[in-house]
């Protein structure tokens, strides 16, 4: 099989032109960003009512038209698609013939590195997995916060530079991460970010609940004190009464929670149990502690399991 011939950057021009396939909250940032780096966008595809709403703004009088036509004009082509549906549009893509030799192909998954877009490299494309670690609004605002963001970034060897320079063009910081090592990135990206919202948001209704006025305004200093001591200390941050071997108020905790909100039963006894375990190992949970809390933990679990298992039981 014949080998495509990949140019250097300084063999491309220095501005390119710029389409867009997919206008979800990532792709016209980012298109936004390189058109502030002085590249030039031509074209955005979109399908629903919001998306062709978010080009218009954030993309003003860019034209929008079908992935094939945006692929016609653009130098450089973000495939800014949910995971899932990735693969399939690469290989209609390739299969079309709308990739074009020497065409810059970025998709901006997490979990899948250059290789899926093999169809589109055979087909003489350029290569580029260009994921920003960030959570987007698909609003303007998203710009500005590309503005030190981290990028995990996979490409063939030789275009290694073209991709860190592109990355650097959107205010971000490049991080490379190799093939086999995407689904693991992007797994501990979601681990830590995806998962925080929802703890966020249960926290709120709680507080809500137990009466609090503003959850945000007592959540926002705590949350933030927290997540730097993370940051800075790792496994030292950790406090509370998982990490203290407080079992009688781990107790209390899940009897109120299955009273008012049984739901976070589960995720509280799921992390209260990954939180004792990194403790014991780092020597903040005294063993002799650890016997009664992971009882009371187990407790917590086996009466969870009963709430949701009733029905199974009656049949």
């Amino acid at each position: 099989m014949s080998t495509v011939q990949q140019p250097d950057l300084k063999d491309r021009p220095a501005r390119l032109t710029v389409g867009v396939v997919g206008a979800g909250r990532v792709g016209p940032a980012l298109a936004a960003s390189l058109q502030l780096a002085g590249h030039r966008p031509v074209a955005v595809s979109g399908v629903s009512d919001a998306s062709r709403r978010r080009a218009e703004t954030m993309l003003p009088g860019v034209p929008l038209m079908p992935p094939a036509e945006v692929l016609e004009r653009a130098d450089l082509v973000l495939l800014t698609v949910p995971d899932d549906v990735l693969p399939e549009l690469v290989g209609g893509l390739a299969e079309t013939g709308a990739v074009r030799p020497g065409q810059l192909l970025v998709h901006t998954s997490g979990r899948y590195g250059a290789q899926v877009l093999d169809p589109a490299t055979r087909a003489g494309a350029l290569p580029l997995a260009l994921h920003p670690a960030m959570t987007f609004t698909g609003t303007p605002v998203d710009v500005q916060r590309l503005a030190g963001c981290s990028f995990g970034v996979t490409a063939p060897e030789e275009l290694r530079l073209a991709a860190e320079a592109l990355v650097i063009e959107m205010g971000g910081e490049p991080e490379w991460i190799s093939e086999q090592n995407r689904p693991l990135y992007h797994a501990a990206l979601a681990l830590g970010a995806n998962h925080l919202v929802t703890l966020v948001a249960q926290s709120m209704e709680l507080l809500r609940t137990a009466g609090v006025e503003a959850p945000d305004r007592m959540l926002g200093p705590l949350l933030g004190a927290a997540l730097d001591n993370a940051l800075r200390s790792g496994d030292a941050a950790l406090t509370g009464p998982v990490a203290r071997g407080d079992a009688g108020t781990v107790a209390a905790h899940i009897t109120e929670l299955r009273r008012h909100a049984p739901q976070t039963v589960a995720g509280y006894v799921a992390m209260a149990r990954a939180t004792a375990d990194r403790a014991l190992a780092h020597g903040l949970l005294k063993p002799e502690l650890a016997e009664d809390l992971l009882g009371v933990l187990a407790d917590g679990a086996g009466g969870t399991r009963g709430t949701h298992g009733t029905e199974g039981n009656d049949r």
